[in-house]
C-alpha cells in the first residue's frame, strides 16, 4: 500500500472517530444544533409494559426545570438548594464529581407565595471547550472549569446592563457561536448581548430594543445565506446579525401575558415561532432587500400547537410539539400549517431514530412513531417522583439512554439496543 492510500486512511479513521465524538455530546439546550433533532441509532422501536430499565437515579441535584447537557464524558445540570442555585456535574454512572454554586435563586428573591411552586432553576448549562456556562434566574453568569468545577469568570447580567428582574427570572440557556456567548440580558444598556466566552467581557450590546425578556433561548439560523441569531421578546420575533447585533428585522407576536417561552425554528430561509396564552404559530419569510433592509411576511398562521413551555421541533417536514391545556399533541404541516393529527395531552418532548419521546407534564413518557399520518403510540410508562412540580424539564437522548429529570432526582434509561 503506497502513503498516498495510507494517508487516506488516516484521515477516514479520524473523520470517522471525530464523528463519532460529536454523536455522544449533547452540550447545550437541545443539542448541538439547537433543533432537538438526536442523530442517535439502533435504539429499541419499542418498550416492555413497564417501560425500558432504568439503570440509575441520581438525587441532590436541586429542585429545578432545567434538563441536562452531556460533554466529555459527563452531565450537567442547575437547580435549587436552600434557595441557592447550584450546577451540578455527574459522570454517566449517575455519581456526583462536582457542585458549585452560581449565586441566589429567582425565589431568594421572591415573596408571593403564589410563586413557589414555579421556583426552582431554568436554564440549563452550555458545555464548549471544556468550560461550563450558565446563566441563573437572577442574572448570574458565570463560567466554570468542566474538570473541577473551579469558577474562571463571572458577570451580573442586570447589573452590567442596566435590566430589571424578569417576572419569573432569566430563564435563558446560552449561546455559543465561535468565541462569542449570546444572552438577552433586556436591559437599558443591551437587550441582546455578545459577550467573549473566555473573559466575559462585552464584545457588543444591542440598545435599540426595549422590549420585556423573552423566556426563550436564542438559536443560530442561515437567512437568505446570512446567519442570523433568532430569538424572542416577550413581544416579537427578532433576527440579528452575529457579528454587531444590529437588529435586522422583527415581526410583533405577543401573546395574552406577554409571555412566549419556546424557541424559534429557523428551516428553509423560514421562521416558525409558537406561543400559548391564547397566541398559537405563526411562520414567517424574513427576506432582503437590494437597500439591505428587510420584509417580514406571513406564510401561514394558525391557532394550533399554541405550545406553552414544552417546545416544538421540525422532523422531515412536519412540526411536532404540545400545545397549551387541554389542545394536545400536534403534528403540523410545516410549510402550510395543517393539522395532520392531534391527541390529548400536554408536556415536553425530543426526537431520536424516528421516534418522538413525549414527557407528558404529570410523568407518564410515551414513545410514538415520528410520522404524520397518525399518533402511534409503541411504548409508555410512569416515570417515578423526584419531588415536587410538574414534569417540565425537556427529555434527552444521548448515547443509547433516555435521561429524564423530576425536581431534585434525574433518571437514567437503557433505550440503546445492546
Amino acid at each position: 500500500m503506497n502513503y498516498r492510500k495510507i494517508l487516506a486512511l488516516l484521515i477516514l479513521n479520524i473523520s470517522a472517530a471525530v464523528a463519532v465524538g460529536n454523536s455522544k455530546d449533547w452540550p447545550c439546550f437541545h443539542g448541538p444544533r439547537r433543533d432537538n433533532l438526536s442523530a442517535e441509532t439502533a435504539l429499541l422501536q419499542g418498550w416492555p409494559q413497564n417501560g425500558p430499565e432504568l439503570l440509575w437515579t441520581a438525587d441532590g441535584i436541586g429542585h429545578g426545570y432545567s434538563t441536562v447537557s452531556i460533554a466529555g464524558g459527563c452531565i450537567y445540570t442547575a437547580g435549587m438548594i436552600d434557595k441557592q442555585t447550584y450546577i451540578t456535574a455527574l459522570d454517566l454512572n449517575g455519581k456526583q464529581l462536582w457542585q458549585k454554586l452560581n449565586g441566589q435563586s429567582w425565589q431568594a428573591s421572591e415573596q408571593q407565595t403564589w410563586a413557589v411552586p414555579y421556583a426552582g432553576s431554568r436554564g440549563t448549562p452550555t458545555v464548549d471547550g471544556g468550560v461550563v456556562y450558565h446563566l441563573s434566574e437572577l442574572g448570574r453568569l458565570a463560567a466554570f472549569d468542566a474538570g473541577t468545577g473551579d469558577e474562571k469568570w463571572h458577570v451580573d447580567i442586570m447589573k452590567t446592563f442596566a435590566a430589571e428582574r424578569p417576572e419569573y427570572g432569566y430563564s435563558e440557556s446560552v449561546l455559543i457561536r465561535g468565541d462569542a456567548l449570546y444572552c438577552c440580558p433586556a436591559g437599558k444598556n443591551g437587550y441582546i448581548a455578545a459577550l467573549d466566552k473566555k473573559t466575559g467581557q462585552t464584545l457588543w450590546a444591542n440598545k435599540e430594543i426595549t422590549d420585556n425578556v423573552g423566556n426563550g433561548s436564542a438559536v443560530v439560523g442561515s437567512i437568505g445565506s446570512r446567519e442570523q441569531i433568532v430569538t424572542m421578546s416577550a413581544q416579537r420575533v427578532l433576527g440579528f446579525d452575529p457579528n454587531d447585533g444590529r437588529l435586522l428585522w422583527d415581526y410583533a407576536f405577543e401573546n395574552q401575558r406577554g409571555n412566549n417561552i419556546a424557541d424559534v425554528i429557523v428551516s428553509d430561509d423560514l421562521v416558525y415561532a409558537s406561543s400559548g396564552y391564547g397566541k398559537g404559530s405563526v411562520l414567517l419569510r424574513p427576506q432582503r432587500q437590494s437597500d439591505g433592509t428587510y420584509t417580514v411576511t406571513e406564510v401561514w398562521t394558525s391557532e394550533l400547537l399554541d405550545n406553552h413551555h414544552g417546545g416544538v421541533l421540525l422532523f422531515d417536514g412536519y412540526l411536532y410539539g404540545a400545545g397549551q391545556e387541554a389542545r394536545g399533541w400536534f403534528c403540523l404541516d410545516f410549510k402550510t400549517g395543517d393539522k395532520k393529527w392531534q391527541t390529548p395531552g400536554k408536556g415536553s418532548l425530543t426526537y431520536a431514530d424516528g421516534h418522538l419521546y413525549c414527557l407528558e407534564e404529570r410523568g407518564t413518557m410515551s414513545l410514538v412513531k415520528a410520522v404524520p399520518d397518525k399518533w402511534e403510540q409503541v411504548g409508555s410508562f410512569r416515570v417515578p417522583s423526584g419531588g415536587e412540580g410538574l414534569y417540565w424539564p425537556h427529555p434527552v437522548v444521548c448515547v443509547g439512554r433516555l435521561y429524564i429529570r423530576h425536581s431534585d432526582k434525574l433518571f437514567a434509561y437503557k433505550i440503546g439496543k445492546n
